[in-house]
């Protein structure tokens, strides 16, 4: 198995989550979002970015607003709907379930290395 690819899909798992945390303070341009995950260490490129965006939106969980910019065309701003909240609320929940579970596993695997056979 390739560690790179199995990264891949870690990061592909996690993207949306991601993004909706980002969405839960403020709105924010397309450009911003793919800036802040990079800032975060997640790269990610429009095409991945572009397609998410819009299965969000379609699902209810984003909607966007047209704003005038001072550098071009207007530009599209996501921001959460109270439905996103509602569904990051519940990922949030699942991350920590999961976090726990990991955390669990690793330690006992730690646990068991220091144990006498």
């Amino acid at each position: 198995m390739n560690i790179e690819n199995a990264k891949s899909q870690m990061r592909k798992g996690m993207l949306e989550y991601c993004v909706l945390l980002l969405l839960r303070e403020k709105a924010f341009y397309a450009s911003d979002i793919i800036s802040r995950l990079k800032e975060a260490e997640l790269i990610v490129v429009e095409g991945t970015l572009y397609p998410l965006l819009t299965r969000l939106k379609k699902d209810g969980l984003l909607t966007y607003e047209w704003k005038e910019s001072t550098q071009g065309p207007p530009r599209k701003y996501y921001e959460l709907t109270d439905e996103g909240r509602i569904f990051l609320s519940g990922l949030d929940a699942a991350w920590s379930e999961l976090v726990h579970t990991v955390t669990h596993l690793k330690n006992n695997q730690e646990t068991h290395k220091t144990e006498p056979q």
